[in-house]
């Protein structure tokens, strides 16, 4: 890979500004001092270092982070809109990041970001069947024929019937006429979880995503922080 071009990617600055660092004598690569921006650098072996501080090529990077309510999940480049991207600081921000899979602007919870377009298709493709957990209230209590509808596949307004679900239900306030539940997919259409609730005539006026493919958002997250995803993590969602 090209010197100007490792740095460029990997944060150091903009390719004008890496240049210019490069001409400045303040980029060493295995020790020695390189003024060649088209040097081909091995990105996994040789030693790179701008203006003292060493840069270590990494081509994807995986971020959990708890989405707040009122960030898109993906902005699809209108300018002017609020995504989770946004939200990624110096550390990671140079990256191109997506979402892994999308949250209504409303919701909250568990987002992955990645520049890695294949692991992103690994979530979001149907045929890899990956769960997704929320935690909702509704307005309307839900009971076990809710659970049984759910189970069996809740057709939506559209005709569409939804694969089988889970829905566990943690409270039922009949007096206040609320419930809380988990809800478990295994697809991921648009306001899926809130159109199934309503198909069965409850109204979701909370909903958090808890856990993805098995790995449970970090309770230590506050909206709008991130982490990377562990090795471990990764492995349970199938990213190696």
């Amino acid at each position: 890979m090209r010197l100007d071009r490792l740095l460029a990617n990997m944060g150091a600055g903009s390719r004008k500004d890496v240049r210019k660092l490069i001409a400045q004598g303040a980029v060493r690569v295995n020790g020695a001092v390189v003024r060649d921006c088209g040097f081909d650098v091995n990105e996994a072996a040789d030693k790179v270092e701008a203006a003292g501080k060493e840069i270590v090529y990494r081509e994807f990077v995986y971020l959990m982070m708890n989405k707040p309510a009122g960030v898109l999940s993906c902005g699809d480049g209108v300018p002017g809109v609020k995504e989770a991207k946004d939200l990624v600081g110096d550390d990671f921000g140079f990256y191109d990041l997506s979402p892994a899979g999308r949250l209504d602007a409303d919701s909250e919870g568990f987002l992955i970001l990645t520049n890695d377009g294949n692991f992103i298709h690994s979530i979001i493709s149907p045929s890899r069947n990956v769960s997704k957990e929320y935690y909702i209230r509704t307005e309307g209590v839900l009971d076990e024929a809710d659970c049984e509808a759910f189970a069996n596949g809740v057709v939506l307004g559209d005709g569409y019937k939804c694969l089988g679900a889970h829905l566990e239900i943690l409270k039922a306030d009949q007096a206040g006429g609320v419930s809380e539940a988990v809800v478990t997919v295994h697809e991921g259409k648009f306001h899926q979880v809130k159109r199934m609730a309503l198909a069965r005539g409850k109204k979701v006026t909370y909903l958090k995503r808890i856990s993805v493919g098995g790995v449970a958002l970090d309770p230590s997250l506050e909206p709008g922080e991130y982490r990377e995803l562990t090795r471990e993590e990764l492995a349970k969602l199938g990213a190696f």
